[in-house]
């Protein structure tokens, strides 16, 4: 197995800076007001030929416990319990600070291996700081700017000796686009089976203080998550590893998502969005998180309206439903409003639970699996043909300037979401209504509620064209 380390160190000393070169890729939100990271992040990390997992924290400070400071120094003290070793930031530029010899002591006393890193060390500025960090009794610290890449190989020598023996792993393909297996006994092709061995990638998504981290705590049954009563805590998409059942699943905690005119003011605020856009993009499968007490607010409806553009399959839970005295009046209330509001997704699953007791979690992930399958469904040719054939039969398309558009052929070429191609005499003259005629035909006829669908319309093409006229 490969080892662990945890970045600690006082606010805006470069941590998230330093996680980002480690890991390879701006995952962690950097920006130069101190506090920006309240979690702790876990990410996969390499030196050279050195890997091991990666935990950025929040910076220590001095804090009450019942504070959100507070609460993020306790996320940060059970990342070092967590950690074979931990890099101590202190900042070379400002050198030893008091909070830095006091939180120094705090890491003696638990015992575990401690590398002391002067960050910002660059140029002569940085010297006189790097001296400095002896007075700290942690040893020799290792000079390096996170910034600019420098001091990564003395970096490597101080972890080398916390190596372990990593297991071998075969990195997982999607296999979604090869052909579909054939039944020996009648020749056609069959629906593809899962690979139950992947894990689900979930994101919990929603407006602020919806209880997206609370219902993740709740899973997992610890407070691996920041939370509170104050709105946007959750700043970086936070992904946790969870098993339910026998199934992996990969939670993706966002933060909050609240409407644009808010955003553009404040550049933490769209760091922040962008980051649960990038966590909605990567997900398979996405829960969207309303209070049912002021349930498909506009800005619910247009993450929603999102994540049908983004082609994920979706799960609407409204949390907080011990609230709620008419349960069975409100839930029907419920699924009038998602069909009239959410059309683009018709047939979506909806379920009441309650994040901070846990009631409706079996319910939630449940449905999770039906509408993961839904979304990774390809469907055989010969069977949507004949779905075809009998809706030409019924229900023809329009004629158009005189001439009816003849539709020949449709298969699935890919799911994840399902998509599907027709071929027709001319693409360009049928109606938009009837194109949704037919996706609503397909999700009907085959079960496909609550993930989008995708139609394209070609021309097929004439076996005549290209030859000459016979006299």
């Amino acid at each position: 197995m490969t080892f662990t380390v945890a970045i600690i160190g006082r606010p805006n000393v470069g941590k998230s800076t330093l996680f980002n070169r480690l890991v390879g890729q701006k995952i962690a939100i950097v920006d130069d007001t101190p506090g920006v990271t309240r979690d702790r992040r876990p990410g996969e990390a390499r030196i050279g030929d050195l890997y091991f997992t990666i935990i950025d924290t929040a910076g220590l400070e001095d804090a009450d416990p019942e504070t959100l400071e507070g609460r993020m120094r306790a996320q940060t003290e059970m990342a070092i319990e967590e950690a074979d070793v931990s890099l101590f930031l202190i900042d070379a530029r400002v050198g030893v600070t008091p909070i830095d010899e006091h939180f120094a002591e705090l890491l003696r006393r638990v015992g575990k291996p401690v590398v002391l890193v002067a960050n910002k060390a660059e140029g002569k500025v940085g010297e006189s700081g790097v001296m400095e960090a002896y007075s700290l009794g942690l040893g020799e610290p290792v000079a390096l700017s996170a910034e600019h890449g420098e001091g990564m190989a003395d970096l490597f020598a101080a972890l080398l000796p916390f190596e372990r023996e990593e297991e071998e792993f075969d990195a997982e393909e999607d296999d979604f686009d090869a052909p579909l297996p054939i039944d020996p006994e009648t020749g056609e092709e069959m629906e593809a089976p899962l690979d139950l061995n992947r894990p689900i990638k979930v994101a919990i998504v929603g407006r602020p203080n919806a209880g997206k981290s609370t219902l993740i705590n709740t899973m997992l049954g610890e407070d691996r998550l920041l939370v509170g009563p104050e709105a946007g805590i959750t700043r970086d998409s936070i992904s946790v590893d969870w098993t339910w059942n026998g199934r992996r699943i990969k939670l993706f905690d966002t933060a909050g998502m609240r409407k644009k005119s808010r955003v553009v003011e404040h550049k933490l605020e769209r760091l922040s969005v962008g980051d649960s856009l990038r966590a909605i993009r990567f997900a398979e499968v996405v829960v969207l998180m309303l209070d049912v007490t002021i349930p498909f607010e506009k800005q619910d409806l247009q993450i929603a309206d999102l994540v049908a553009r983004e082609g994920r399959s979706l799960i609407i839970a409204f949390n907080k439903w011990d609230l709620i005295e008419d349960r069975q009046a409100k839930m029907a209330e419920l699924r009038e409003m998602a069909e009239r509001l959410l059309p683009q997704v018709r047939g979506v699953p909806l379920v009441p639970l309650s994040g901070l007791t846990g009631a409706g979690i079996d319910k939630l992930m449940t449905e999770l699996l039906k509408v993961y399958a839904t979304w990774n469904r390809r469907i055989p040719t010969a069977a949507l043909n004949r779905w075809l054939a009998s809706v030409l039969e019924h229900h023809p398309p329009p004629a158009v300037s005189g001439r009816r558009v003849k539709l020949r052929y449709m298969t699935q070429p890919k799911a994840r979401p399902p998509t599907f191609v027709t071929f027709c005499s001319r693409p360009e003259a049928l109606p938009e209504a009837y194109t949704r005629y037919l996706l609503n035909g397909i999700r009907e006829t085959f079960k496909l509620a609550g993930v989008p669908l995708r139609l394209t319309l070609r021309k097929g093409e004439n076996p005549f064209e290209n030859k000459a006229k016979k006299r």
